[in-house]
């Protein structure tokens, strides 16, 4: 569906793209994870032709270049892309037209947009006076009015209330199972691990690595951790590190580590088990040094 071929880019002395490579299944909800600056927003204008790469190659749907393809491509940038002195039926109306939309279709798509944004009863408002949910909302259902089979989605929940964040997961979760093919770009560990098949995790514009989110966690999760506050310092030694009365267990087998605390009548108040997620992965591709790159 989508091919990926040792894209650069460069900005001057900077290069924020180097080398990236990835193929994208038909109907796959693909995630490209990494830090503010990592590079995932240049790839993707460079996968929407919107920016040409220094070198590499884009293949879509066996085009040879996205302007080929672009009618099969929804795009919802991460920068808000509508008008706001327009209404939101007038932006959608003008955002359907666009693709070729006339008549009794295009204000079926729109009422459709409408519905799908979940602001038919505002539909006459300037988006202008929307709420920053609202237009991010807004801004996926331009996206898929004009019915494409490929949706970039680029940090789509950033600056967001709860509501309007749980309702853009319900709509990617609905595009998902109705096949449609989704790119989706963010920071946040949380999404990409509940949203996506497979992620490549990118940085200082490299691909680190990429895989289903449970071959990411078991290559570089590591060991869980199992975290026991005691009632009072051991007399005795114990496995694993004790600070204080708080006893840490790296191990392959939390429940079993348990069972042995338990069957050496050990006096705890409480206990936790941390698995490794996706923030551990991260963590451990990307470094712990906070970065404002």
């Amino acid at each position: 569906m989508i091919r990926v071929n040792a894209l650069v880019k460069n900005f001057g002395t900077l290069r924020a793209v180097d080398g990236v490579s990835f193929d994208i299944n038909a109907g796959e909800t693909f995630g490209l994870l990494g830090p503010n600056g990592a590079g995932k927003s240049t790839t993707i204008n460079m996968v929407v032709g919107v920016l040409d790469p220094d070198a590499g190659s884009v293949e879509i749907e066996g085009a040879s270049s996205p302007a080929q393809a672009r009618r099969s491509i929804g795009v919802a940038p991460q920068s808000v892309s509508l008008y706001p002195e327009l209404t939101a039926l007038e932006n959608l109306r003008f955002f359907a037209s666009l693709y070729g939309y006339r008549g009794k279709t295009l204000a079926e798509r729109v009422e459709w947009a409408l519905d799908f944004a979940g602001v038919a009863n505002r539909a006459g408002d300037r988006v202008g006076i929307y709420s920053g949910g609202m237009k991010r909302r807004l801004n996926l259902a331009a996206a898929l009015v004009h019915e494409p089979r490929i949706l970039l989605l680029d940090e789509p929940t950033v600056g967001v209330d709860p509501q309007s964040r749980n309702h853009i997961f319900a709509c990617i979760e609905k595009l998902r199972a109705d096949g449609l093919t989704i790119i989706y770009t963010t920071h946040y560990m949380e999404e990409a691990q509940r949203l996506c098949d497979r992620v490549a995790i990118i940085d200082h514009g490299r691909v680190l690595d990429l895989d289903t989110v449970p071959a990411l966690i078991a290559r570089h999760g590591g060991k869980a951790v199992v975290e026991v506050v005691l009632e009072r310092p051991p007399i005795t030694p114990v496995g694993g590190k004790l600070d204080g009365t708080t006893l840490r267990i790296e191990t392959d087998d939390p429940v079993a580590e348990i069972n042995a605390l338990y069957a050496d009548r050990t006096a705890f108040t409480a206990i936790e088990i941390r698995r490794a997620n996706l923030e551990t992965v991260f963590l451990s591709l990307t470094g712990r040094r906070l970065r404002d790159d």
